[in-house]
């Protein structure tokens, strides 16, 4: 390892990340180190851990290496690996732009949730397509304290339960994970967001992130919104034939999510670098033992 290691530090919509290059794989990051690193007081702090590598030189990437040169090894913010993050994938489009690896335009990201287009817009832009959603069927309730709401079942490449409510901060303080049911729903966790509506097409959310607590925005979370918050409205794109576009206000700002009607969803928002400097390999290896 060498005696400092480039990082930098982005945000989409307030969904913070820290960033490390790592084209050729070099760099060992055990959960305890990407743990330490987004810890907020005595790391740099994130809601996750955005590791940059050409996907031919990672295992679990290698297959994906003909259609994405970059793949994003996305940890979440206690170390743990998530198979997706939406607003990551615009922070890790926005570094390659940065580093000048792509430029404005289309390119392909490699994640664990598969390959994803990626279109870095002129005016700053992102939009991330997300894949399709699946619904799987069954109910499923999360509970916050004595109070209970069903919840829609969507899968976004990573679990969520999506529940409608009346005001969001019905939703608790969203420190620790929402109980559910049926345990069998979600047996690796998932991602809970709680939902308000603001007017035709437009909802807000809270969300908490599985591995991360409560987050200023998720953007697979955002597209699991949109996705129920349509199906309960009535609104199916695949049998109507027209795209329906929903706004979802996070926290940390806004994204605009399209179901085109082959079921494809597209994601659009913010993403941008803050800073950028060095992370001290002796510090990460006394911070890990």
């Amino acid at each position: 390892m060498s005696t400092r290691i480039p990082f930098l530090k982005g945000h989409g919509t307030e969904n913070d990340f820290v960033i490390v290059p790592d084209p050729e794989n070099a760099l060992d990051l055990p959960p305890a180190a990407v743990a330490a690193l987004c810890d907020r007081r005595a790391g740099i702090g994130g809601d996750g851990l955005l590791h940059v590598v050409r996907s031919a030189e990672h295992p679990e990437a290698a297959g994906m290496a003909g259609e994405a040169e970059w793949f994003m090894d996305y940890r979440n913010g206690d170390g743990s690996v998530a198979e997706m993050c939406g607003n990551g994938v615009r922070v890790f489009a926005r570094y390659l732009q940065r580093a000048g690896h792509v430029t404005e335009g289309d390119l392909a990201v490699a994640t664990r949730g598969g390959v994803k287009s990626v279109h870095i817009a002129k005016d700053g832009d992102v939009t991330v397509g997300m894949g399709k959603a699946l619904l799987p069927e069954g109910d499923v309730t999360v509970s916050v304290g004595d109070r209970s709401w069903p919840a829609r079942n969507v899968n976004m490449g990573n679990p969520h339960a999506v529940a409608f409510v009346d005001d969001l901060a019905q939703a608790g303080d969203l420190y620790s994970p929402p109980p559910f049911s049926p345990a069998a729903a979600y047996p690796s966790g998932v991602n809970v967001e709680f939902v308000v509506d603001r007017g035709p097409r437009h909802v807000a959310m809270r969300v908490h992130e599985r591995g991360a607590g409560e987050t200023r925005s998720c953007g697979t979370g955002a597209c699991a919104v949109a996705v129920a918050a349509a199906r309960r409205d009535g609104v199916d794109p695949a049998a109507t034939g027209s795209p329906a576009t929903y706004t979802v206000d996070v926290p940390g700002g806004t994204l605009v999510i399209t179901e085109q009607a082959d079921g494809e969803i597209e994601m659009t928002g913010p993403a941008v670098i803050v800073a950028e400097g060095e992370i001290d390999a002796d510090w990460l290896e006394n911070a890990v033992r």
